[in-house]
Parts: C-alpha cells; structure tokens; sequence
C-alpha cells in the first residue's frame, strides 16, 4: 500500500486539499482526509505540487529516431511508451500514417507482440489513412492514398482483431458500408485528412463517425459560405475532436476559440515523431517541430509541453485543461470507468507536477 498527499489533489472532478490517495494492488483504494489519516500511515509528501490523473496520448508515431512504421518492432514501442511517460503519460495509442499493407501489417503484428509480453503503456494502434483526400494529404504520401472495397477494410480488420483501436479516413471518400463493417469491430472512426463539405461531414457523423483528427489540421476549414469540416465538428452536439497544441500546428487563439464552441468535447494529443531517414516519411527536426520535404509533419511535444501550453498560451483552467489531456482521451475510447480520474476502483496511474506544470513523478500501476 501506498499513501500520497501533495498541497492539492484532481481527481478528474474536483479539486482536494488536505488529502492524501491511498493506492493498493495497482489501483486507488481511498481519498481520505489528512485528519483522518490513521497515525500508522506514513505519506510520501509533496510539497508545493499537484497530484493529477495520468495522462493519455491517442496519436504518436514514435520516438528516439524509431518511427514505428519504419522499424515495426518491440524495442520501438519500447522507446514510445518511455517518451510518453517523460512527459506525464502512461498510456498512449502508437500510430502509423498513410502506407502500404506491409507495413500495417508489421506495425500490429509488433503492437500485438509488445502486449503479450506484458507491456505497459499501450492501448492499441491508431491507423491514419490511406483512406484519405489527397486534396488535404498534408504530409502523407499521395500515392498510397485511395478509397477502399469492403474485402481490404475486413482484411486489415481481421488482422487487427483487438489491436486496431481507431482508423482515421475521409468521410467523403468512404461509403457507409465501409463504415459499418469499422464499427462492428468496436472499433473508433475519426475523420481527418478531409476535404468534406459541412454536409458531408454531418453525414459521416451521422453514419458513426465519432471523432476527428488534429481539429483545423488537413481539412476543409470554417468558411463563412462553406463552415467545413471544422465547422461541423464544431456545429455537432456529440462529436469529439483532438488538437495539437504546439502553437505551429494550431495558432493558441484558435485552440481557444474551439475550445469555447466544444467544451469538454476537444482534447490534445501530441502527433510527436522523431527523426528518420528511411521509410515514407522523414521527418526531420525544424526547432521545435518536425517536416518533411519542408511540410509541417508532426510536433515534438510531450503531453505535459501540451498541458502547459493549454493552461498559459491558451489561457484554459488548469482543471479542464488537465482533463483534455487524461480524462477526455480515456472517453474516446471508452475507457473511462477504469483510467482518467483519481477514483476508487480504478487504475493508480497518476502524476505529480510542481507549481510550473513541470513533470515531478510518473507513478503507474
């Protein structure tokens, strides 16, 4: 057992002072008052900090120049998950962008690998593409980009079984039958990489589609005569969307301004890669972020960076802003009853950040 208290604890909910956690057998046990701590406990105390949920980081290609997708192997997802935990997250979904069936192929057969040997940290995999727009491709390469038949999406489905937890397409560019057959693999269908029309857009949403990637990103904006996709993302009363908050990808306004049309339905993730020289895509570091071929191709955030820039570049409370990058990606995916909230019965990951939002300690079940 494990008794924690800090000047103040987020639960995900609300916010406790004079509190310790108690954690047993991997998971949260108790919040109990300090003044009735039994005097038998012996606390780790942190002064001056804040003790939160763990963070959760739905889209990540990979880290310390292996890029999952070129070298689709255990030690890769190894230094991913390590990169994600420096930053505040202990849970994190690898992604592979628009490329061959190989590839994918490689890519699950390596997720699948590192989860029956007990990793941690993993959720699944996150397909982006190719069932794209090449008109809004961004960095992704054009020629592997197409529409599908229903014989490729159930073969890569099949392959998949269990590890493939979203796929990001274009709603204009895949039929409902497509979409269908997605779902009924429990599945999660983000759109992005997207030329949609706001009436195409309403309809894929219509049709299932839950979510959409990196908010403003390769889509067709909000345009007085057009909204766009953006525009019904943020029109929608359901539909969730992630964002980049690293001030390149995103302007800090503009993150702001979603915020306020989609409240609790907008989270960040980070879209970090590495550099590499080989595959598709080599991205190189350009300051503070990635390109390839001179294209904006992913950032070098971390998920506490993201915090960070949420709370003083975008000026969202800390309380939201904390739940954008634990609380709200655990939704997505439907793993809230048990990861993203401080609370009895659920997995005792959580980190410690000092009054700077700098990152203290990772704890994790």
């Amino acid at each position: 057992m494990r008794v924690l208290n800090a000047s103040r604890i987020f639960t995900g909910d609300r916010w406790l002072t004079d509190h310790s956690v108690i954690i047993e057998d991997g998971k949260f046990k108790e919040l109990i008052s300090n003044t009735e701590l039994p005097s038998s406990f012996e606390p780790e105390r942190y002064e001056d900090c804040i003790i939160t949920p763990a963070f959760i980081d739905l889209q990540i290609y990979g880290a310390s120049g292996r890029l999952l997708a070129v070298y689709p192997e255990t030690n890769s997802i190894e230094s991913l998950v390590y990169y994600c935990r420096t930053g505040g997250a202990a849970w994190c979904l690898p992604t592979v962008a628009t490329n061959t069936k190989e590839v994918f192929f490689k890519s699950i057969d390596a997720i699948r690998d590192y989860l029956s040997k007990d990793g941690k940290g993993v959720l699944g995999i996150h397909l982006e593409g190719p069932w794209i727009n090449k008109v809004k491709r961004g960095a992704h390469i054009e020629s592997l980009i197409h529409s599908p038949s229903v014989n490729e999406v159930k073969d890569l489905l099949e392959h998949g079984k269990g590890i493939i937890k979203m796929i990001t397409l274009a709603p204009e560019c895949v039929n409902k039958e497509v979409i269908d057959l997605i779902l009924s693999y429990d599945v999660v269908v983000s759109a992005g990489h997207s030329n949609a029309s706001y009436t195409e857009a309403m309809k894929g949403f219509a049709n299932g589609v839950q979510l959409v990637t990196h908010l403003y990103n390769a889509m067709s904006p909000l345009h007085h005569r057009e909204p766009g996709l953006v525009g019904a993302t943020m029109d929608h009363k359901r539909v969730m969307a992630s964002i980049i908050p690293d001030g390149y990808h995103v302007d800090y306004a503009a993150i702001r301004i979603a915020k306020k049309a989609m409240g609790e339905r907008l989270f960040a993730i980070t879209d970090a890669v590495t550099d590499t020289n080989e595959g598709y895509y080599q991205h190189q570091l350009a300051g503070d972020k990635y390109e390839a071929g001179g294209v904006l191709s992913g950032s070098a955030l971390t998920m506490q960076k993201a915090l960070q820039n949420l709370v003083k570049e975008c000026g969202i409370d800390l309380g939201e802003a904390l739940r954008m990058c634990s609380l709200y990606p655990a939704r997505v995916l439907r793993l809230d009853s048990h990861i993203g909230k401080i609370e009895k019965g659920f997995k005792a990951d959580l980190v410690v950040l000092d009054n700077t939002l700098q990152l203290k300690q990772l704890i994790t079940a």
